[in-house]
């Protein structure tokens, strides 16, 4: 089977024709990149004396920022609607809260592959540094497909730049924080 890039990069961002929510994708994009973001600086500073604590520091994390997003978007909600929220509202925010905990699975994954052998700790943590500024690059490829926009050089340029201030965000916060 031959790979058509153009055709994989544009095909529809969803399989039905029915509209997107634009304020719900929005919200999980928001907690796609701020969940990465945050596993990525939680990468950074664990040490090769600390390679087993790495994934409970990763899983940590996100499971922390995952509660306290959900928590402060509720709350933001329940404020913008002036009433409590409904059990389905409080489902729909616990829903686009979840693409930070799921930032944390990849990472985790590669992480375990240095607690049980497979690769040396700091070649794993370095694999899945690479990984996580990836997964916030690629996020320019998503919006394109959302928008129902064909992959251009500037959605390439704007993968490139997401990555840089993803890193830049993460030293900075490294440096403030560590």
């Amino acid at each position: 089977m031959e790979w058509d890039l153009p055709k994989l990069f544009n095909r529809p961002a969803q399989l039905t024709d029915a509209p997107i929510d634009t304020e719900r994708v929005a919200r999980r994009i928001s907690a796609y990149i701020y969940g990465n973001i945050l596993v990525l600086a939680a990468l950074i500073p664990v040490t090769k004396a600390q390679e087993t604590l790495g994934i409970a520091i990763v899983v940590g994390a996100a499971l922390s920022t995952f509660l306290a997003h959900i928590f402060a978007e509720s709350v933001g909600q329940t404020l913008r609607l002036d009433r409590t929220l409904t059990r389905a509202e409080r489902s729909g925010e616990l829903r686009d809260s979840l693409p930070i905990l799921t930032s944390a699975v990849v990472p985790s994954v590669i992480l375990c592959t240095a607690l049980i052998g497979w690769l040396e700790p700091r070649t794993a943590q370095l694999i899945a540094e690479f990984a996580m500024i990836t997964r916030i690059a690629s996020i320019s490829y998503v919006i394109s497909r959302l928008r129902r926009e064909r992959v251009t050089s500037g959605t390439h340029w704007a993968a490139i730049g997401l990555a840089a201030v993803a890193a830049a965000i993460v030293v900075i916060k490294v440096f403030l924080t560590h």
